[in-house]
């Protein structure tokens, strides 16, 4: 088992955007970056859902600005370090750079898991900047490990201090994830980090932290009650237990942020993070977690099964950033029913 000091990030105001439905209000962030903080988490994620500047009629437009969100959490955060996500193309080195001048001390750099050359400026003028970076292969169940270890080695070429293997659909195996995590932490220099995120679509997002942890892994994410895309994220309240359970710190006050989730969290979601259909559809199809509410709406207005959408979208390997294809399946799906209709 990994002995390193484990680092939580918490994604609830980054992650849990999507359930939210891009709805935060500055308050609430303010409310909840504090408790986390307080609860003594080490990184706390403060964005869109998508990242900077990923308020958009594409992505979904946030209730309030996001220059506000990301001030109001920086105003709170005293232990801890203000965190922010970027996917090149969605945001830009003008945000990056507004990001740092607002208060945030790291900065994860997402890309698609085959796609880690287009992080090179974004990484490097993070560090000019003075912050620490994170590289966040997406989609990692696409690639096999040797091919994620290329492109880790890339980010930490360019400068990055931690490399993830994420699961953005919920679609890995546990034996998946050891692998992914074990060729990254072979691939990458002992100064560099290995990191895991996680989403709950199949049930499995805690098995599989424990097993990254076990394969080397330290930065590890969670958000609290699971809020997230999807089926939501490793519950970090629930992590937190486990790993202390298991004799592993985090230097996370667990009943605090028990408190956190339940008394803060809980109250404000618009929607319980469940595994119903739709979200396993995500995990089994292996479709983009964010994608799921997109999906839906899709479902609603043409009048087809959003399980239908999911699996034809996993048929044609979509990735983040192609949510404009939903709509064009959802349409070809709806033709081909009443197609089929007319003929009986």
């Amino acid at each position: 088992m990994n002995t390193k000091a484990l680092r939580v990030c918490d994604v609830t105001l980054r992650d849990g955007d999507h359930a939210m439905e891009h709805q935060f209000t500055v308050e609430q962030i303010r409310t909840i970056a504090r408790g986390l903080d307080e609860a003594g988490v080490p990184l706390i994620e403060v964005t869109h859902g998508d990242g900077l500047a990923g308020s958009s009629i594409q992505y979904g437009i946030s209730r309030e600005p996001e220059e506000e969100y990301i001030e109001a959490a920086a105003e709170v955060i005293r232990h801890g370090k203000l965190t922010v996500l970027l996917l090149p193309g969605i945001g830009t080195q003008k945000e990056l750079k507004q990001a740092a001048g607002w208060g945030a001390k790291v900065v994860r750099v997402a890309t698609h898991c085959t796609e880690a050359d287009i992080s090179e400026q974004h990484i490097g003028l993070a560090k000019k900047l003075g912050m620490e970076v994170g590289g966040f292969l997406m989609m990692s169940h696409m690639a096999p490990p040797s091919k994620l270890a290329e492109q880790a080695k890339l980010m930490e070429s360019y400068g990055a201090d931690c490399v993830y293997i994420v699961d953005s659909a919920g679609a890995l195996l546990v034996t998946e994830t050891r692998e992914r995590v074990r060729a990254l932490r072979d691939a990458l220099s002992d100064s560099t980090a290995v990191g895991f995120h996680g989403h709950n679509n199949l049930c499995l997002s805690v098995a599989n932290t424990l097993v990254a942890i076990e394969e080397g892994a330290t930065w590890i994410d969670g958000s609290t009650c699971g809020l997230g895309a999807g089926s939501g994220n490793t519950p970090t309240e629930v992590l937190v237990a486990v790993l202390k359970k298991m004799n592993l710190e985090t230097g996370v006050d667990l009943f605090r942020l028990m408190d956190v989730a339940e008394e803060m969290v809980r109250p404000i979601m618009l929607h319980p993070t469940t595994i119903d259909r739709a979200c396993l559809t995500i995990g089994y199809a292996g479709v983009y977690s964010t994608f799921l509410r997109h999906a839906e709406r899709a479902a609603e207005k043409f009048h087809v099964d959003a399980r239908d959408i999911l699996v034809e979208l996993g048929r044609r390997k979509t990735v983040g950033g192609q949510e404009d294809m939903i709509v064009d399946v959802a349409v070809e799906l709806s033709e081909r029913q009443t197609h089929a209709k007319a003929i009986q």
